[in-house]
């Protein structure tokens, strides 16, 4: 049967995209956020996982505001990126897992979540930037994935208390799946960050960091606030912890912490990484 070997939780600003092609990774600014993934590096040459499930969210590059599925997951054999208008490089295409997708797909749906299954998907920074940090320098992506989408766009947007649900839910599809594969479930997104309106520029690191201190000691703790309220803490785009919930329930059980960073500014958003294990 197939096991999470990992879960791996990171930003995905766009900026990390530029740096990356621009060779800044020693620059002052951007060190103290790369220099975190090196410990995550050494765990992938061991765990050697044969899968990634990345969860994230689209910033409107496969999906848009007059079409917005509260979840979806892609069954496409290959996934490419596009420009977005950041100005950044396009990478090879990630090739997918159908097999595992489709599996997927009924187990969740039998946990009674309603999915928009997709056959063609275009994948935007949310996956390119976590792949390109975790695997850095390549063209030939060592492992196929398979993402699922989670709107944190537009209203209504789903509680986190129904995303750890979900996150659940993506944990037991994994967990029976027959073939005998290694996965890590990625969650990208945030942390807090609002980059637009009066409180642009919001950061708050004091919520931040309880929030990762959470997911090891009491990883549900999240889950008790509204979507308003975790707004309110962490700024519009801060409700992309959505995807940290998800990642980390797909472990089924108590975790225990690898590494973690946690750095800001970048991009006026405070970067956080994350790397959970199973714990017996």
């Amino acid at each position: 049967m197939a096991s999470i070997v990992g879960c791996i939780t990171t930003s995905h600003v766009p900026a990390i995209g530029g740096a990356i092609d621009r060779g800044l990774q020693e620059e002052p600014y951007w060190k103290p956020f790369f220099d975190g993934y090196k410990p995550v590096h050494r765990w992938l040459e061991t765990a050697k996982p044969d899968v990634a499930v990345v969860i994230y969210n689209d910033h409107g590059l496969n999906f848009f505001l007059d079409k917005m599925p509260t979840f979806a997951i892609g069954a496409a054999p290959e996934y490419r990126n596009a420009d977005e208008g950041w100005g950044l490089s396009t990478v090879a295409p990630f090739p997918g897992h159908p097999e595992m997708s489709w599996h997927m797909i009924e187990s969740i749906i039998g946990d009674e979540f309603d999915l928009t299954t997709c056959q063609e998907m275009l994948v935007d920074h949310a996956v390119v930037n976590p792949m390109r940090l975790l695997w850095p320098g390549t063209s030939d992506w060592p492992v196929p994935i398979v993402p699922i989408e989670i709107n944190t766009v537009q209203y209504p947007l789903p509680s986190a208390a129904r995303c750890w649900k979900f996150g659940e839910a993506i944990g037991r599809a994994i967990n029976s799946y027959e073939e005998d594969l290694r996965v890590v479930v990625l969650g990208t997104g945030g942390l807090s960050h609002q980059l637009d309106g009066e409180r642009a520029g919001f950061i708050n690191k004091e919520f931040d960091l309880e929030f990762m201190d959470s997911l090891t000691k009491d990883p549900v703790w999240a889950t008790g606030y509204s979507t308003q309220e975790l707004v309110e803490f962490t700024g519009t785009q801060g409700v992309e912890l959505m995807m940290w919930l998800a990642a980390r329930a797909t472990l089924l059980g108590n975790a225990r912490q690898v590494t973690a960073n946690y750095h800001i500014p970048i991009s006026n958003t405070a970067s956080g990484l994350m790397l959970l294990e199973p714990a017996a």
